[in-house]
């Protein structure tokens, strides 16, 4: 009976000192969204069940070791065991129903994170090898950086025009995969004003790494500044929108503005250069050859640069006016 009491007094000690270092505040960063205590109230339920199970097996098998290990002299055969059915059944029974459980209560929290409100505030996500694109169709404006309101539930809806993205901010808990021909949607409620980063949770090349994007989580005032900002920026001359353009469809990802080598070539002193093709001719950049590079970039590549990385989608993507503003802002980085 003195063992018994021993094992379980241990496997209570032990539950609760890994439950509490597995606990989602000691691991996770802060909690920013409503959703996001669904999954830290889940977190921390399978938390404590993997607790006790460790604590189960790894506790009755270090005390069975060293209590009951063999004595010295002690050369008898081990007492003969043929199982235990009532045992067996129970052991088979309850992690069974836990797994029910647990079922059960992903469900419910799943229907809860999908349920809409009223006002939510729609937000198109674009994701780009290697950049993203946020555009508020309420507001009519698009950026590079996520802004939201305080306690406005958003419905994030995402499209890739490459490969397999996948949108991650830790502090929001919840992520959702970005698939080239499919849409998909997210919602959220943001609880918690500050700044955070968009990340991609899924290997999409080179630059996987680098694929980040701010976020801010704004009270009212702050958020009406911004969006009267950005519509004012649509009087913006033609480098001025390129440069925002660039920032947009993701070319910054690829293309520096420093001079810097990059994935493609450096847009600084491009214009009115010289540039060597992989077939060995020779090039003037000049309005004629940038129009064809956006509108079909594996045409003419430059050498030391991998062929079919730029995505060929510009042409349909952009108007004629939006590549001229694209195009005049290279032009501006001549020097």
């Amino acid at each position: 009976m003195k063992h018994l009491l021993a094992v379980v007094v241990l496997i209570v000690i032990v539950t609760l000192a890994v439950g509490f270092l597995l606990n989602p505040e000691n691991l996770l960063p802060t909690l920013a969204s409503e959703e996001g205590a669904f999954v830290d109230q889940l977190f921390s339920l399978y938390a404590f069940v993997i607790a006790f199970f460790f604590a189960l097996i790894v506790v009755i098998l270090l005390y069975s070791t060293i209590v009951f290990r063999r004595k010295k002299g002690d050369d008898k055969p081990g007492a003969n065991v043929h199982g235990n059915s009532v045992l067996e059944i129970v052991w088979t029974v309850i992690p069974l129903g836990i797994v029910l459980f647990f079922a059960g209560l992903g469900a419910v929290y799943l229907k809860d994170t999908l349920k809409a409100e009223p006002d939510e505030m729609i937000v198109e996500v674009t994701a780009s090898q290697w950049s993203w694109r946020f555009r508020y169709p309420e507001f009519g404006i698009s950026s590079t950086e996520l802004n939201l309101l305080n306690g406005r539930q958003v419905l994030f809806v995402f499209e890739s025009t490459d490969v397999i993205h996948s949108f991650w901010v830790p502090e929001f808990r919840l992520k959702q995969d970005v698939v080239p021909g499919i849409t998909t949607t997210l919602r959220l409620k943001p609880t918690l004003p500050g700044s955070y980063k968009v990340r991609c949770a899924e290997l999409c090349g080179l630059n996987h790494a680098y694929m980040l994007a701010e976020v801010t989580v704004m009270e009212q005032a702050e958020f009406d500044a911004w969006v009267a900002s950005e519509i004012d920026s649509g009087a913006l001359g033609p480098p001025d929108r390129g440069a925002k353009l660039a920032g947009l469809n993701g070319c910054l990802a690829c293309h520096s503005t420093d001079g810097t080598r990059s994935v493609g070539p450096s847009w600084r002193g491009l214009f009115g250069s010289e540039e060597i093709l992989e077939d060995g001719s020779v090039v003037l950049v000049d309005e004629a050859y940038l129009l064809e590079s956006i509108l079909d970039p594996n045409l003419q590549v430059v050498e030391g640069y991998r062929p079919d990385l730029m995505p060929k989608v510009y042409g349909d993507t952009l108007s004629q006016e939006e590549i001229q503003d694209l195009i005049a802002y290279i032009r501006s980085l001549e020097n």
